[in-house]
């Protein structure tokens, strides 16, 4: 009862406050806007395209891709047979042909079987790289047990989207972050500016309690942000990628969103738990905010290393945060993997009890508490 007492406490100090419910809702919309943006940057502007498509080989997936290419208003392909696959791809160059798809004999029947299949396009040429965002997208949905190689004759721009794949997950824990310390950096040193804590600590609630009183409420305070930031990536992935929603969708999948909204949610407790700690450590709001922005600079520095350091193991399951972050990133450029994502998730919930304990220990400390 005691627990339960000290959540309500908790929950209450956040409705209480239109401007903390604000910075919950702040991220998805801020996310939503950045992938919009940046999907306006990269994509075509919406124009009526009518595809020339060589195609080499037989497979099931052309009816498919024709029926997504009919789903956008406007839009027509013809799909051709090619004399010479080189004459094909020179005319991609070229900008004579929109693009040319090379499927390995007997493509369907050998999928898993070491079925290939290729997909030649030029992103300099806008009609192109349409063709190529939407093709792509639904052959990767249509069967990940072949091997699928983009052959871009202008390599910029799939490299510009690559690295902003890398950077969106950073985004997502920078804005969790704030809206984290925005509930949380005076759970505890504000009481101790207030005189509340002191009062706390002579019941007889054990410390655990406390503690859990304090996390557990504002984790889910800040699920709200966690929430609003995966809402943000679900509605922005579509502007990102140029394609509609359900293309988006079964481009990434029902798993893949899945796993970006476990993954949101493993690292949430993880960091009220730490900014917890530095509030419990700190005899003034002032000073916990000192602290906690240098905890806010390791967490960034941690996030994006894996945007520009190459050759990272799996070994980064085991680094909180950074796991999720690794995962997300795997996910989001198509090459997700089911392990990472699990054990990711379940080491940072590991991670956020972990620190739940700690701070019951530090509230039985009378040097940290009162500076005795």
């Amino acid at each position: 009862m005691k627990l339960l007492a000290l959540m309500k406490k908790e929950f209450t100090r956040f409705f209480r406050d239109p401007r903390l419910i604000l910075s919950m809702l702040l991220p998805g919309i801020l996310i939503y806007i950045i992938y919009s943006v940046m999907g306006s940057a990269m994509a075509p502007s919406a124009e009526t395209y009518a595809f020339k498509v060589y195609v080499s080989g037989e497979s099931a997936a052309v009816e498919t891709i024709g029926e997504a290419v009919s789903l956008n208003e406007g839009w027509t392909v013809e799909f051709a047979a090619p004399e010479d696959v080189d004459a094909a791809r020179a005319e991609v160059e070229s900008g004579d042909a929109t693009a040319l798809l090379v499927f390995s004999e007997g493509f369907d029947e050998n999928l898993g079987k070491g079925a290939k299949a290729e997909l030649v396009y030029n992103s300099e040429d806008g009609e192109s790289s349409a063709f190529a965002t939407l093709a792509g997208t639904v052959l990767d949905a249509y069967a990940r047990s072949f091997t699928l190689t983009m052959t871009d004759f202008a390599e910029t721009q799939n490299i510009a989207a690559q690295t902003m794949a890398s950077l969106l997950p950073f985004l997502i824990v920078v804005f969790v972050f704030s809206s984290c310390m925005s509930v949380t950096l005076e759970s505890v040193a504000g009481e101790k500016e207030r005189g509340t804590l002191a009062t706390i600590l002579v019941t007889s609630a054990r410390r655990w309690d406390i503690a859990l009183g304090k996390v557990l409420p504002l984790a889910c305070v800040s699920l709200i942000g966690a929430a609003s930031s995966f809402l943000g990536v679900a509605l922005g992935m579509p502007q990102l990628m140029g394609v509609s929603i359900d293309i988006a969708v079964s481009g990434i999948g029902f798993m893949g969103y899945l796993m970006v909204f476990l993954l949101i949610i493993s690292f949430v407790p993880l960091i009220v738990a730490t900014i917890a700690i530095v509030s419990t450590l700190s005899r003034s709001v002032k000073e916990a905010s000192g602290y906690t922005s240098v905890v806010m600079i390791l967490v960034m520095v941690l996030s994006i290393v894996t945007a520009f350091v190459g050759g990272i193991g799996g070994w980064v399951v085991a680094v909180p945060v950074l796991n999720a972050v690794y995962a997300m990133q795997g996910i989001l450029m198509g090459n997700m993997v089911i392990w990472q994502c699990v054990v990711a998730f379940a080491l940072n919930i590991v991670y956020a009890a972990i620190l739940v304990f700690l701070i019951g220990k530090m509230l039985s400390s009378e040097r940290i508490m009162f500076g005795k």
